[in-house]
């Protein structure tokens, strides 16, 4: 398949206009993103680029930025190798825990060591908001908790939570291509204690948990947190990610009417990570 590329020209280019660009450019089918010096690159399979998408989106983008854009056919190339292959690096947290491709063999002493083979750029810890729940896991101690992981990308998330010993985990997208993606990655690590569901809020039921973790974005969070209170335990916590600072009033409004108490956060580049429990 021909893939266009689409080269941004961000003013200003800062990583948060960069990040919320990918985010909304990934809903109207992009799947690879690369920074650039004065922007980003994105890539999307030629039949689903669309000019006029772009312009609209870019026309109600909420965040103060100039943003241009021009864009050309490429050669059939998998792209989602040659990003892993060219872009995605190892990332280590905490010297525990180490994530990387199977492109890559890195060497060193780590806890965990998680192989993903990443389809996207997001979810794969590089990120702001999956390096805080990482960060949060590893200060966490789950041995024998049951773990929902909403909105789990690559499944790093819920690997990692396996691994730390919690049990059973679950993993729930709404994408079919990041479902697909988090399927692979569990079986790459030999993970037998995760179930990854392909859907939304919709799939909770009547299986509560110890632990939800929640990384997609603050309309979806204000929508859901009542579906993630009725299935969260007594003493359970409920670890929310995927908006900025600025957002942390209406998140902790809506999870105090919902009989959730506001314990703490932690933030990386105004991007943040908040934890209640129940």
């Amino acid at each position: 398949m021909k893939y266009v590329e689409v080269n941004f020209i961000c003013n200003p280019n800062s990583e948060t206009i960069t990040d919320v660009l990918a985010a909304q450019l990934s809903d109207i089918g992009f799947e690879s993103f690369v920074k650039s010096d004065s922007g980003m690159l994105a890539y999307v399979p030629e039949p689903m680029f669309s000019a006029e998408e772009i312009d609209g989106l870019l026309r109600d983008f909420f965040l103060d930025a100039e943003i241009g854009y021009s864009f050309k056919t490429i050669e059939d190339k998998n792209w989602n190798e040659e990003w892993e292959k060219h872009y995605f690096q190892p990332i280590v947290f905490e010297n525990r825990c180490i994530i990387h491709s199977s492109f890559q063999q890195p060497g060193g002493d780590y806890g965990y060591r998680i192989l993903i083979d990443p389809k996207m750029a997001f979810g794969t810890g590089h990120h702001q908001t999956t390096g805080l729940i990482l960060k949060e896991i590893l200060s966490m101690d789950l041995r024998g908790k049951s773990v929902l992981d909403m909105g789990c990308g690559t499944a790093v998330l819920a690997i990692l939570a396996s691994m730390c010993g919690a049990g059973p985990v679950t993993a729930i997208d709404i994408d079919e291509w990041a479902y697909r993606n988090a399927v692979e990655n569990v079986q790459l690590n030999n993970i037998s204690n995760v179930n990854v569901l392909h859907g939304g809020a919709g799939l909770l039921g009547t299986e509560t948990f110890d632990v939800i973790f929640a990384n997609i974005n603050r309309n979806i969070l204000l929508q859901d947190i009542p579906s993630y209170e009725r299935v969260l335990n007594p003493g359970g916590k409920l670890i929310v990610s995927g908006f900025y600072k600025e957002d942390i009033p209406a998140i902790r409004e809506k999870c105090v009417q919902n009989g959730l108490v506001y314990r703490d956060y932690s933030e990386m580049d105004n991007w943040v990570t908040v934890v209640f429990e129940k």
